[in-house]
């Protein structure tokens, strides 16, 4: 289906990271720092883009067992020390988030990065003012793609769950937008993440600005 078959959506829930910033140098750095106290094999910058999907206390569990709560606590004292340092907004990001404000159409964030993290990026950006709600792993009772972090943020929208766009990058983040109802929005071409035919997005746009240029023309402003 066309985006031009979608018209405006009345609000936008966004992703974040590899949405609207680029913050893996410090979801890497927390990784390793966990890898080595455990001695386990370090990832690349690329392997962690293209494994990380599911929040953390969905993961360390598997990846770490009995001991994942250690490696929790080394992953975020090595994130919390860089996140800010090395956080970069994705290209074209700063001007769909204004873009949409200026629509007038309410935004947030519903993301697996933990809550508190994700709080501190949007203020270090500037960004969250724009946000009705920024809602990240822990905040509610089960992570994305559960529907759970949807409830809250809806509400904060005041808007149902068909007329508001989720926009991500990974497959997870359309499966996500679909269990809650949203329409599922691919932002770039999921080349991390098996590609649009994995992700089988409701819509797609090459990237931000693509999608600004499509938000400003559908409007009838």
């Amino acid at each position: 289906m066309s985006a031009a078959s979608h018209g405006l959506p009345r609000g936008i829930l966004w992703d974040w990271d590899n949405t609207l910033v680029d913050g893996w140098l410090a979801i890497a750095a927390g990784l390793n720092a966990a890898f080595d106290r455990f001695g386990l094999p370090r990832w690349t910058v690329e392997e962690v883009r293209g494994r990380v999907r599911r929040s953390l206390r969905e993961t360390f569990p598997e990846m770490f067992g009995a001991e994942w709560e250690v490696a929790r606590d080394v992953f975020y004292a090595e994130v919390r020390a860089r996140h800010l340092a090395v956080l970069e907004p994705m290209p074209g990001a700063a001007a769909v988030v204004e873009a949409v404000a200026a629509l007038g159409l309410p935004q947030g964030v519903i993301s697996n990065k933990q809550g508190p993290l994700l709080r501190a990026e949007a203020a270090h950006l500037g960004w969250a003012p724009r946000f009705r709600i920024l809602v990240g792993a822990g905040d509610a009772a089960i992570d994305k793609p559960d529907p759970a972090p949807f409830r809250m943020a809806l509400p904060a929208l005041g808007l149902p769950a068909d007329s508001v766009w989720y926009v991500g990058d990974t497959a997870l983040d359309m499966e996500a937008a679909r269990r809650a109802g949203c329409t599922a929005v691919l932002l770039g071409d999921a080349a991390h993440d098996g590609g649009p035919e994995i992700a089988a997005p409701d819509l797609a746009f090459p990237d931000a600005m693509a999608l600004t240029a499509y938000l400003r023309g559908a409007s009838p402003g």
